[in-house]
């Protein structure tokens, strides 16, 4: 028996994942978490096989909350069920230490897959996805934060999401200081010179993404 936790914080998202499962002989749901403090109570509280995370969460979200839960638990299988379907959002995923990702528009049957995939021990990929990270990344040049280092983009999402440097610093659990060489780097390597340039490359690349 796969025992999950699912983490999400749409109450009908949730409903209906639990109905899909309700259905499978081998799966079952033995906790939910409705924002980040919730998943770290049930990490502790609660025994399960596999987390099924929404990235976008009250508390944290994105490459930051699976970090947080890597650090946690580094031995428990991820795997993301999300909205998005970019394939840089899930190339960073899938880097940060997820082991699956599927869309919430996926099939049943894939998330099943995906399910009993990851849960022993392997990884798992959205095939709606597959030809989207080959061809972004072999059918164009790649933008310049594309090439950011996983931490710079953590602080050019959170600047873009109007977080002041003290708030980005809490947040990673990292200094002021080392959060302003990130971006003294990340504006290096985007050529920006002025914050509000910084703030107009954001909102054109799409950002924030949180």
């Amino acid at each position: 028996m796969i025992r999950i936790a699912i983490a999400d914080d749409h109450a009908i998202v949730r409903g209906g994942l639990k109905q899909i499962l309700a259905m499978t002989p081998d799966i079952v749901v033995v906790a939910e978490a409705t924002k980040v403090s919730d998943i770290m109570d049930v990490l502790h509280q609660v025994a399960f096989d596999l987390l099924l995370l929404d990235m976008a969460m009250p508390g944290s979200s994105g490459v930051e909350l699976i970090t947080l839960l890597q650090r946690e638990r580094p031995s428990l299988p991820l795997l993301i069920l999300s909205m998005h379907n970019e394939g840089q959002i899930v190339a960073r995923a899938l880097k940060a230490g997820a082991s699956g990702y599927v869309t919430k528009d996926s099939d049943p049957e894939i998330l099943l897959a995906a399910i009993r995939k990851v849960a022993g021990g392997g990884r798992f990929i959205d095939p709606a996805l597959v030809d989207v990270m080959v061809f972004e990344a072999s059918g164009r040049d790649l933008a310049p934060h594309e090439l950011l280092s996983e931490r710079e983009f953590q602080v050019l999402d959170m600047i873009a999401a109007g977080q002041t440097i003290g708030e980005i610093a809490d947040r990673l659990h990292l200094s002021p200081k080392t959060v302003s060489t990130h971006k003294m780097r990340l504006m290096h390597k985007l050529e920006i010179d002025r914050n509000v340039d910084l703030v107009r490359y954001a909102i054109k690349h799409g950002l924030p993404r949180q």
